[in-house]
């Protein structure tokens, strides 16, 4: 019996898909995912939404997401991660194509390139915490947590800096898109991104037959890149990027945002954090845990399954709540308490990143870009509170804030944040 087939013995299978209320896009369903979620896991773990087209189903305990995760023969991410079927391609497919396509992107993403990788980002945290500092109150998401992920891995793809925030608007343009009802709002947006890509990997293509040296970034390796003797084509290359877009930049702001809501709602913690720095690592992966910032993504019937007594057809959507896998008690102790205390191996389960072929490429760049803006931050903001309400980001998937107003004691004489001492502001 496979794990996704077993059953816990104080667990009674409910038949009914629909026994709980729940939408997605609802608001309250929106604002809070967590008391959503819990029911779910209770009462319909196994779940039927019939208000979007295709209809999808919803897994929301930890082994059944995790098992679904590893399982790629029977939820396959061919037809895409969103709630539509799409085409498959690049990272959207299942080994051995996908394994191929991440094997060729792995080099970007390896301990040793992303260790490379810290200079440049935590030269580039300290620069934006330097631009706030004097201001005494500011959007900690549009001046800090949004440019920083966006700016690296524009950088790491070789885009000029006059560019960046074009690039934001674009990666932000296509996380929305992935649910949107009117599929006609970001066609302009596709085309736009895909002629400035074009030109770019043209470019590229040009510099490699005039056999010029290439520069050392992403879209030159894409470009040279070959796999058994086979190269990229340029709608290949682009469908990498795009995914890279998508998967780096918002998920990536969340983390860094949410956790310094979760600081800032509990003071006590927040002051620890400042007196020993080491245990931003702990910050992070516990805000993962507690506010995944993708709370699912979806994968696609390639057979007809049952579990909890529900029969889930071949072909059909299934999202993954990888939050709602993450505060299930049966995995996690009191799961709904942010602690700094919680043991390194229970805390390590968490799936903010997946799991399975699919975990994402890119966690170790993540993982760094949250740990040096959370040092620059904590060291370089004394008295940082909030300053307003925070918003929510749109998409349903996506958990988040699109705004988060805070301010700070502003120091008496202009001077560089702290960079990597451990020593306190206050």
């Amino acid at each position: 019996m496979s794990d996704f087939d077993r059953e816990s013995d104080d667990v009674v299978a409910v038949p009914d898909s629909t026994s709980v209320e729940y939408n997605p896009f609802d608001e309250q369903t929106l604002a809070d995912p967590i008391g959503t979620h819990r029911r779910l896991r209770e009462g319909c773990p196994v779940h039927r939404f019939d208000a979007f087209d295709p209809p999808f189903f919803t897994l929301s305990r930890y082994d059944d997401v995790v098992s679904a995760l590893r399982d790629t023969e029977t939820f396959s991410s061919r037809h895409g991660q969103g709630p539509r079927h799409t085409p498959e391609g690049g990272l959207f497919s299942d080994p051995p194509a996908h394994t191929a396509f991440r094997r060729l992107l792995q080099r970007a993403f390896t301990p040793r390139a992303v260790a490379d990788m810290e200079p440049f980002v935590a030269g580039l945290a300290d620069d934006l915490l330097a631009r706030l500092v004097g201001a005494g109150r500011g959007d900690l998401h549009a001046e800090f947590a949004s440019p920083l992920p966006t700016i690296t891995i524009a950088t790491m793809l070789g885009i000029p800096p006059d560019d960046h925030s074009r690039f934001k608007e674009w990666s932000d343009a296509l996380a929305a898109d992935l649910v949107a009802t009117d599929r006609e709002t970001h066609r302009s947006v596709w085309r736009d991104l895909r002629a400035y890509l074009d030109e770019h990997i043209e470019a590229r293509r040009d510099a490699l037959e005039r056999d010029d040296d290439l520069s050392d970034d992403l879209i030159s390796a894409l470009v040279t890149a070959e796999d058994e003797d086979a190269s990229l084509s340029s709608a290949e290359i682009f469908g990498v990027i795009v995914q890279l877009l998508v998967g780096g930049n918002e998920t990536t702001t969340s983390l860094i945002t949410n956790a310094v809501v979760r600081l800032l709602e509990q003071p006590d913690l927040l002051q620890r954090v400042r007196a020993d720095l080491s245990l931003i690592d702990v910050v992070i992966e516990e805000s993962l845990r507690f506010d995944a910032p993708v709370l699912g993504l979806f994968r696609t019937t390639t057979c007809p399954i049952e579990k909890h007594g529900v029969e889930i057809p071949e072909d059909a959507k299934v999202m993954l709540l990888y939050a709602s896998a993450n505060h299930d008690d049966a995995e996690f102790d009191e799961p709904d308490v942010f602690s700094l205390d919680r043991p390194p191996q229970e805390a390590r389960r968490h799936v903010g990143f997946g799991a399975g072929p699919h975990f994402c490429l890119g966690a170790p760049l993540a993982r760094l870009e949250a740990r040096e803006a959370l040092r620059a931050i904590v060291s370089g903001l004394p008295g940082l509170r909030f300053d307003g309400e925070h918003e929510r980001v749109a998409p349903f998937y996506l958990w988040g804030r699109r705004s988060l107003p805070v301010a700070w004691d502003r120091p008496d004489t202009e001077g560089e944040p702290n960079r990597r001492s451990g020593s306190t502001t206050e």
